[in-house]
């Protein structure tokens, strides 16, 4: 008998690059470790507090999509504004989000 995972497009493409040999065992593993341990620390520690004023449209969609990726919209406000000041955030369409002009 054999087992049959189905996966996603995402999953089959990295499945696929694993496959074809791209992925490299990194050196040093103890220390590459240790480094993004000490990334995730920082980026996670919040010792600021800031009050913001925006849209309420804005603040719904926020917490629309919040709820969607099944995290707080607060979470997800920092983890925007932190990819923004990163240099990380890549601008694109939602996906099944008519575009909207203003008239």
């Amino acid at each position: 008998m054999s087992l049959r995972i189905k996966l996603d497009k995402e999953e089959r493409d990295i499945l696929e690059s694993f496959e074809r040999g791209e992925w490299k065992s990194v050196p040093n593993m103890k220390e590459e470790i240790k480094k993004h341990q000490a990334y995730a620390q920082n980026t996670l520690k919040k010792d600021k507090r800031v009050n913001i004023r925006m849209s309420s449209k804005d603040l719904e969609e926020l917490r629309t999509i919040a709820i969607e990726d099944g995290i707080p919209y607060q979470t997800l406000m920092s983890s925007i504004l932190h990819r923004y000041v990163t240099g990380r955030l890549i601008d694109k369409p939602r996906p099944n989000k008519s575009l909207e002009t203003d008239s």
